[in-house]
């Protein structure tokens, strides 16, 4: 507050410091205001998966903007319009970006809360090119989201959402599905998306069959659609544009049906069936011997021993955000610069001092 004595130099100080702190309690308040000042009819899509994906392009396509990716460090949000029949309204989509690969995961704890479980879905993104690290990505990302969704149904007691979303499930799939009783339907609309299909397509054919016969599994099993995708191929950047379109403002869905592995796969929800996936692809003897507990399992055995699986997806291999070029402070930079320097020294301060202590310990018998 400033007084009659204030010079407008003081006063102007005065008034650019009140609006700091207006501005630091907006920010701080911001993503969780987008995610939970909405209409109940507006959809949400969360869009993760593993690192370096492609998950960037396949939103900026369903965007129509016609820029280069950037890499996405933690979680981003972003918004989609159309325009509705012929007065001036417009339907609004809302979509999240989670980075990182496995490594953020708890951030999914944001955009998939009670005010959007019900008009959200999960978009995941697999890199095809690396399946060595390809059901790590799939199998956190999943119980993570699971995780938060049981948390959701288990605060809103009384509200039926649990006996809604089950319902909804079965409708994708076909409440007739021979299947029905065989599958672990994913509480909310999930969609797989096999990226990078032109480096994928070029595998050792068995190991595409593998691969290809395991994702229509996890996806058959979930009552997922599962749809392979490159920035590439145009087409097929195409078909995953039209996917988001459907998930966001609920245009129709596409009917169209590829199983063939040398292709790539496009298999709606509830498309598939057990009968036509097969068998995990295991040796005749390892079948008999396994102790599965359940049919996941044995894909998961299957799946691994051909491809061992390598978590990549941690803090020590994400890049250092702050070495980003795009996020430079100079004055942050030069204390953080300096900060590294103090604690090297006294890294190398402690080690000098562990010698020292071992070589006076040698030389007293211990």
């Amino acid at each position: 507050m400033s007084s009659k004595g204030d010079t407008l130099w003081e006063i102007a100080i005065s008034k650019s410091k009140t609006n700091a702190v207006k501005d630091s309690s907006s920010a701080e308040e911001s993503l969780s205001k987008k995610a939970n000042n909405r209409s109940s009819d507006e959809a949400s899509v969360l869009v993760t998966g593993s690192k370096n994906s492609g998950k960037t392009s396949i939103i900026l396509r369903f965007l129509d903007r016609d820029e280069a990716p950037k890499p996405t460090t933690s979680l981003e949000y972003t918004f989609g319009r159309r325009a509705k029949g012929h007065n001036m309204a417009k339907d609004v989509g809302h979509i999240w970006e989670l980075g990182g690969g496995i490594w953020l995961s708890r951030l999914i704890d944001i955009p998939i809360n009670a005010n959007t479980i019900k008009s959200i879905s999960l978009v995941l993104v697999l890199d095809l090119s690396l399946p060595n690290e390809l059901w790590i990505t799939l199998e956190k990302l999943l119980q993570s989201a699971k995780s938060r969704i049981n948390e959701i149904l288990s605060e809103t007691k009384g509200m039926n959402i649990k006996d809604e979303l089950k319902r909804r499930a079965l409708e994708r799939v076909g409440e007739d599905h021979p299947d029905r009783d065989l599958m672990d339907l994913f509480p909310i609309p999930l969609v797989i998306i096999g990226s990078k299909y032109d480096l994928f397509q070029n595998f050792d054919p068995e190991k595409r069959k593998v691969i290809c016969k395991t994702l229509r599994f996890i996806a058959h099993s979930k009552g997922a659609t599962l749809q392979f995708c490159s920035s590439k191929q145009e087409s097929l950047l195409n078909k995953s544009r039209t996917l988001i379109t459907h998930l966001v403002f609920g245009t129709a869905a596409s009917k169209t049906l590829q199983v063939d592995h040398n292709k790539p796969l496009m298999i709606p929800a509830g498309a598939d069936s057990l009968q036509q996936i097969g068998s995990p692809p295991l040796p005749e003897g390892d079948l008999g011997r396994l102790n599965a507990r359940s049919p996941l399992d044995l894909w998961k055995h299957a799946f691994t021993s051909s491809f061992p699986q390598e978590e990549s997806s941690n803090p020590a291999n994400v890049e250092d955000p702050a070495k980003d070029p795009q996020y430079a402070e100079i004055a942050v930079d030069n204390m953080r610069a300096q900060k590294n320097e103090e604690l090297e020294r006294y890294r190398k301060m402690c080690e000098r001092r562990a010698r020292e202590t071992a070589q006076i310990g040698y030389s007293d018998g211990f």
